[in-house]
């Protein structure tokens, strides 16, 4: 039998046989489980939404009537009805941020870019078959910004009040099968704020349709957590099931780990049973000698595969990455991880990005986690709230810690709900070595403050113990009480100046500057001009509560207890544009601009945070029509020594410091400045700026040369205009068309804060244009369903660039989209009668008894006195079927009827046997009334609507 894969296990398909089992070996026949095709689906929805921008306001409800039916389950109105007319709402795609296409606005939000939010709706309806029936269905959204509210199938099923935690609806009750279709009506007010940043709006993560066996595993009910016991390791899980079924079950809990290659290492298993629709948490461990450290330097993860078996059946599946690390704050030392020193050396970052806002691609995220990287970081505080999943995915492979925080102070249930979500969510992920559970409360040193931080504590510590809480303070550090006698890990934002004073009043609490720097500049630019709101890109601005990058590294590399910090910010944001106001419409704190273009604080920190020599140049040497004119240049190193060479001349031979490195002031002369770096005497870096010609050309260059072809996948393009000699001209500022063929533009960017251009491509994402800013911009691409895409760009005067990406099949779970069917579900029954009703007969105002409530999909037996039957269903043919005319079309209609539509018989049904019937209806933007007259002749026989009714 050939060995196990990852793969065969998770799908049920393998056995695993001589694997430790509790540290016992323990054979298992091949043939001992048998898996379902699928034992757990993960369906993406993000496809056919349908979005109006815009409130839309609920019918007043004026009448008893119209109250009695608004207090009942499956009679929402207006947008949020099934039945509610959204033919002509434009389609979107998730994750969808309607805020990017708003327009700046002198009277909006500064803190939100000067974009208005306001309110939107989203509908999309689809089908689920028969056979789900009896499965756990989950609707799953990761976010939704702001406040939330769902319908499905015109009953409410959940409201949501932070637009950065996800949450999950049981579908079940709500679900419709078969011919039904479902229809999930959302309204999401986004004027409401969490924060004092840009925050997007709409459905700007993803959702999905998760669907499970009665008895499953619940979501993210697997806590694999390695723990270190000296010579050898393990990892205890602990399994969270569900039990559906109204009757006891009994199940296999079945643990297997596997090793970076993908080989299982481990096997345990346990019995659980699990009372009717009730839960039970099962627990293994899994040995293992000496695994392979998770360190940024070695990302190295193994994968826990938990399978639920009951009567020999897999009923579920789930997939968990882990890595094994250990770490520590010391009060006197810092940070250790796996045993070794650490200087963490961490970014804060917001969740928005060039083109696209918060709805953030996943390979986007991975993309910006390998600029942090590149820049010689290692860790990034989530600022200030919760990461989409796929940022800490991306996190676990590339190797970046991660401070995971929660936004609230508060011990508000629904609070503390949203916390558990963030921890039960994020604890399995290695990359995460804190949990912080505020920033800059002004509560911080209160009693109120610090009773609700201890009930925080709680909730996190129930859930995760193995990782230091922290939180991120700033000022009234020495107050009484205080948030900071709480934590593990006292954060500092900032308050630089009290490190050691506080240190030497606290000596065993170990430090971390949370948040620090706070320098601002704009890409390229030579100088200071605040009149144009633009800002030296030389570490000379920074606010007056932070200081430059080189200080506040300084602050702390130089103070061993300081386990490191977090430079505020990694990226440029949008929205809060300090120093300045309108028109500035972006932050200028980050080393990178909002592309992830790099500023000098880049370099300067890639020179700070790395041992292998590092040089750069700052300024460009591009600078036509200052001829002559002082410059002064910073020479960006780790070196000990540099030489600058003007042209092939020695012009400064410079003594280099940690920290401030080295700057000399030069006369602009056009040509080539060198730089060479020396240690010991001996040169170990050198660079060059080159002064460019004017531009002739543009060039394409993108992050990566393959797409996948799922219609997800997107890859950032650098744009940059060059001249004759192939060198980038950093001054160009020209206006550039973008086009592409088989597949779209998502967005565009340039990096700069005070750019009023929008950040879209047309409304068939075919085309867009952006000026270069600096010489920089940045397409946005997306996959289409071809094997390739060609992205084009053009501007007067220059040659035009086309460059070609290989697109590689992909498949993608999705739900598949129904649409262009009205149901009609609000039918009334007439009280049964022995003798032929009147047709005409009125539903008396106000009577909500005479008539009974129906719902399609059932049928009923006549008899003696229930010879005749009338339902009655008055509707408005939704607005591309009056156009043109349609049918009405009834899936299954029990017993001999007649077919009235306003007041014409148009079918008569003789034979009692269930039967599809199709009825015309004619074209007209009117209320139409349809009914049914069941005859049973007086028989014991099945009457009813067995099945939908649509219009169409």
């Amino acid at each position: 039998m050939s060995a196990p894969t990852r793969r065969s296990v998770l799908a049920g398909s393998a056995a695993l046989g001589g694997l430790a089992v509790g540290g016992i070996a323990s054979p298992i026949a091949a043939a001992s489980t048998q898996a379902h095709d699928t034992p757990r689906a993960r369906l993406s929805l993000d496809d056919g939404w349908r979005f109006h921008e815009g409130d839309i306001a609920f019918p007043p409800i004026l009448d008893h009537e119209a109250a009695y039916a608004n207090a009942k389950a499956g009679n929402a109105t207006g947008a949020a009805a099934s039945d509610y007319d959204d033919g002509d709402w434009p389609r979107v795609t998730i994750p969808h941020d309607w805020a990017l296409g708003q327009p700046f606005d002198p009277a909006q939000n500064i803190d939100q870019g000067f974009r208005r939010r306001g309110i939107g709706w989203y509908r999309r309806t689809f089908a689920l078959d028969s056979t789900d029936r009896d499965r756990h269905l989950e609707l799953q959204f990761d976010a939704i910004a702001t406040h939330a509210t769902v319908w499905i199938n015109g009953t409410l099923a959940h409201r949501s009040l932070s637009g950065f935690t996800g949450f999950t609806i049981d579908l079940g009750p709500f679900a419709l099968f078969g011919d039904d279709l479902n229809t999930i009506a959302i309204r999401v007010d986004a004027d409401a704020t969490e924060g004092w940043w840009y925050e997007g709006a709409g459905l700007y993560r993803h959702a999905w349709l998760v669907k499970r066996g009665a008895v499953h595993i619940v979501t993210d009910g697997v806590h694999a957590d390695p723990r270190n016991d000296g010579d050898s390791w393990r990892v205890p899980v602990a399994v969270s099931l569900a039990n559906g079924l109204a009757r006891t079950a009994g199940v296999t809990v079945e643990a297997t780990l596997f090793d970076p290659a993908g080989h299982p290492i481990a096997r345990a298993e346990t019995t659980v049973t699990i009372a009717a629709n009730a839960e039970a948490v099962a627990h293994v461990s899994l040995p293992i000698a000496m695994p392979q450290p998770w360190s940024p330097d070695t990302p190295t993860l193994y994968r826990v595969i938990m399978r639920l078996i009951q009567d020999g059946r897999v009923e579920d599946a789930t997939d968990t990455a882990i890595g094994f690390r250990t770490l520590r704050f010391d009060a006197a030392r810092g940070f250790f991880l796996n045993g070794q020193p650490l200087k963490i050396k961490g970014v804060c970052a917001h969740q928005d990005h060039a083109g696209v806002g918060v709805a953030v691609p996943d390979s986007l995220w991975d993309y910006r986690l390998r600029r942090l990287k590149a820049m010689g970081a290692n860790a990034l505080r989530c600022a200030h709230n919760p990461p989409a999943a796929e940022l800490l995915d991306a996190a676990d492979r590339l190797g970046i810690m991660v401070m995971d925080e929660h936004r609230e102070l508060s011990a508000a249930d629904d609070t503390l709900d949203r916390l558990g979500w963030l921890i039960r969510r994020d604890r399995n992920h290695p990359s995460i070595i804190l949990w912080s559970l505020c920033n800059e409360e002004s509560l911080q040193s209160s009693a109120v403050g610090v009773a609700m931080i201890r009930r925080m504590k709680a909730v996190v510590r129930a859930l995760d113990d193995s990782r230091p809480i922290t939180a991120a303070l700033n000022g009234a550090m020495f107050a009484a009480p205080n948030i900071a006698d709480e934590l593990d890990v006292v954060g500092f934002n900032y308050g630089t100046a009290q490190y050691d004073r506080y240190h030497a009043a606290y000596p065993d609490r170990p430090l971390l500057s949370s948040e620090d720097t706070s320098a601002y500049m704009t890409r390229g630019a030579l100088r200071t001009y605040r009149a144009a709101h633009v800002l030296a890109d030389d570490d000379s601005e920074h606010a007056g509560w932070g200081l430059s990058h080189r200080a506040a590294w300084a602050s702390i590399a130089t103070r061993p207890f300081i386990a490191g910090g977090f430079v505020w910010t990694g990226f440029d944001y949008r929205g809060e544009p300090t120093p300045f106001d309108w028109p500035s419409v972006g932050a200028s704190f980050g080393a990178m601009d909002q592309c992830g273009f790099a500023k000098s604080a880049f370099h300067i920190r890639r020179a700070l945070w790395s041992d292998a020599p590092v040089i750069e140049l700052s300024p460009h040497w591009t600078w036509p029509g200052l001829e002559g004119q002082p410059i002064t240049v910073m020479v960006i190193t780790n070196a000990e020594r540099v030489v600058l060479r003007l042209n092939g001349r020695p012009v400064a031979d410079l003594p280099v410091d940690r920290f401030a490195m080295a700057s000399v002031t030069l006369p602009y002369a056009p040509g080539r400045l060198e730089a060479i770096g020396y240690r010991g005497g001996r040169a170990v870096a050198h660079c060059r700026v080159d002064t460019a010609g004017p531009a002739v050309a543009l060039r394409l260059m993108p992050d990566r040369g393959t797409l996948a072809g799922d219609g997800c996948d997107a890859v950032p393009v650098t744009v940059e205009a060059f001249d004759t000699k192939g060198r980038a001209v950093s001054v160009a500022q020209t206006a550039i068309c973008f086009t592409i063929d088989g597949g779209t533009i998502l967005g565009v960017g340039n990096g700069d804060p005070n750019s009023h251009e929008s950040d879209l491509p047309s409304a068939a994402g075919r085309t867009a244009t952006r000026r270069l800013f600096n010489g920089l911009a940045q397409v946005l691409v997306h996959s289409g369903a071809g094997s390739r895409l060609v992205l084009t760009a053009e501007a007067d005067g220059l040659k035009t660039a086309r460059l070609p990406l290989v697109v590689v099949p992909k498949a993608r779970a999705t739900v598949a989209e129904r649409d262009g069917r009205q149901s009609l579900t609000e039918w009334r029954q007439a009280p049964p009668s022995a003798t032929l009703p009147d047709l005409d007969r009125p539903i008396v105002e106000g009577d909500m008894n005479s008539w009974a409530w129906l719902k399609p999909g059932s049928t009923e037996t006549g008899g003696p006195a229930a010879r005749y039957i009338l339902f009655r269903v008055a509707f408005t043919p939704r607005r591309a079927v009056a156009a043109k005319g349609g049918q009405v079309v009834f899936a299954a209609v029990a017993g001999a009827a007649q077919i009235w539509l306003d007041g014409r018989l148009l079918v008569t049904k003789t034979d009692p046997a269930t039967a599809r019937v199709i009825v015309p209806l004619p074209a007209g933007l009117r209320e139409h009334v349809l009914q049914l007259l069941f005859d049973t002749g007086g028989r014991a026989v099945p009457f009813g609507l067995a099945g939908t009714v649509t219009v169409a």
